[in-house]
């Protein structure tokens, strides 16, 4: 994703409301038929050499065990959505839900912020909330995307993230890494889906890879091992690069099938004007992934995925979703902000009705429901405005990062300190 996107992010977990009353917006859109299936696909070359290497056919892989997932779920992709980082997320998961018409989103999405070395330690009060999301029912999975190094958004040069790459491999860090493994074991959490060091092809994060790529394995695979170690655990570790070649080919940064439980992916609709079958036949894209990831014996994901480049494109949308209930990931989540979403978007109606038209209703106890979904109604559970408080128009995308409308008491100035 791009890094504005990223600091965003970043940036809204940090807002904070003193004297104002935050009513929470829910976001509603109008319902379309259901999206057609995808058709099959070619073989591509298999990442990692020249482009005249052999292909592997896209058929002919046993299929793949999904370690940690009941055996009733196994047919039916687990999905869920990026909404905000902290406890605004959590709430929106039920909102999102009763827009798809009671679908179950089963998989909560969260980031530990990359700031200091105390962020990655889990020292983060969001922490808990999506913690008792998650214990709320037996087959949720909470997924975390974890940074390998503080200043991860900083645009720490190159000669030093090789500095910091050797200090973590020679083990200096390891201590930071036992201690969020000990924070979400004393949350309940021990099976939580950490997403370490994500998008490590590119050229984003302090954490990337290209700058030495056998430090960085060393290191993964220390700060994996080390969140192994913790009694209680049971996590599960996504090796997830961006999709396509990048800053260097995501391959040369794997760390191995000892230490890698999935082979995920963040795929976005970019760059502009790349049709979704270049995306799937690039090297190193869709095709190139899922490939790898049955020749490693590992299920795939797609933590981040969503419109971008190519704006509302409900072609992109119809096939994404497509793929992935053929592919059938351990699980997706949606990055639904804008460019990207398609829930607390406004900026892709057309995307929008497809992704609700696909997911409507649906469930993990059978085939999704493919009715055509009724017309939106109003939304009762809509908060009103306090009485004697005037909402003041922020606009819109004020009102999306602080959560909701502001409003001003009509009787400030008459309180007394």
């Amino acid at each position: 994703m791009a890094p504005q996107h990223r600091r965003v992010r970043a940036r809204a977990m940090a807002v904070g409301a003193a004297a104002v009353v935050v009513s929470a917006a829910l976001t509603a859109g109008p319902a379309a038929g259901a999206a057609p299936a995808d058709g099959s696909l070619p073989a591509v070359p298999v990442p990692g050499g020249p482009a005249a290497a052999a292909t592997i056919p896209a058929v002919g892989f046993p299929s793949v065990p999904v370690p940690g997932l009941p055996a009733a779920h196994r047919g039916v992709p687990a999905f869920g959505a990026f909404l905000a980082s902290d406890e605004r997320g959590v709430a929106r998961m039920e909102q999102l839900s009763r827009w798809l018409g009671g679908a179950e989103l089963r998989v909560g999405h969260t980031y530990l912020p990359g700031n200091r070395w105390s962020d990655i330690e889990g020292d983060i009060g969001f922490l808990r909330a999506w913690a008792d999301w998650r214990n709320a029912r037996a087959d949720r999975m909470l997924v975390l995307n974890v940074p390998m190094q503080e200043r991860n958004e900083e645009g720490v040069s190159d000669e030093e993230v090789r500095g910091l790459l050797r200090r973590g491999a020679a083990g200096e860090f390891d201590h930071h890494f036992r201690a969020l493994a000990e924070r979400l074991v004393e949350l309940k959490a021990p099976d939580t889906v950490v997403v370490l060091g994500w998008e490590m092809n590119g050229v984003t994060y302090t954490h990337r890879c290209g700058p030495d790529p056998e430090a960085w394995k060393t290191y993964w695979n220390r700060i994996v091992k080390t969140m192994r170690a913790v009694p209680g655990q049971r996590f599960r570790f996504d090796f997830t690069p961006s999709r396509g070649r990048d800053a260097i080919a995501w391959t040369e940064c794997y760390p191995g099938d000892d230490t890698v439980d999935i082979v995920g992916m963040d795929s976005y609709d970019q760059p502009s004007g790349r049709s979704f079958d270049e995306q799937v036949k690039e090297p190193y894209g869709l095709q190139a992934h899922v490939d790898f990831a049955k020749a490693h014996g590992k299920p795939v994901s797609y933590p981040e995925w969503g419109l971008f480049r190519n704006g509302d494109n409900p072609e992109y949308m119809r096939r994404m979703l497509a793929w992935m209930d053929r592919h059938k990931p351990l699980y997706n989540t949606v990055t639904d902000y804008c460019p990207h979403g398609v829930w607390q978007c406004d900026d892709n109606p057309d995307s929008s009705r497809v992704y609700k038209s696909v997911l409507f209703g649906r469930t993990h106890d059978g085939e999704p429901d493919t009715s055509v979904p009724p017309a939106p109604q109003p939304t009762p559970e809509t908060p009103l405005p306090p009485e004697n408080c005037s909402p003041l128009d922020l606009g819109r995308w004020v009102e999306y990062w602080l959560g909701g409308r502001l409003c001003l008491r009509f009787d400030w100035w008459s309180r007394t300190r």
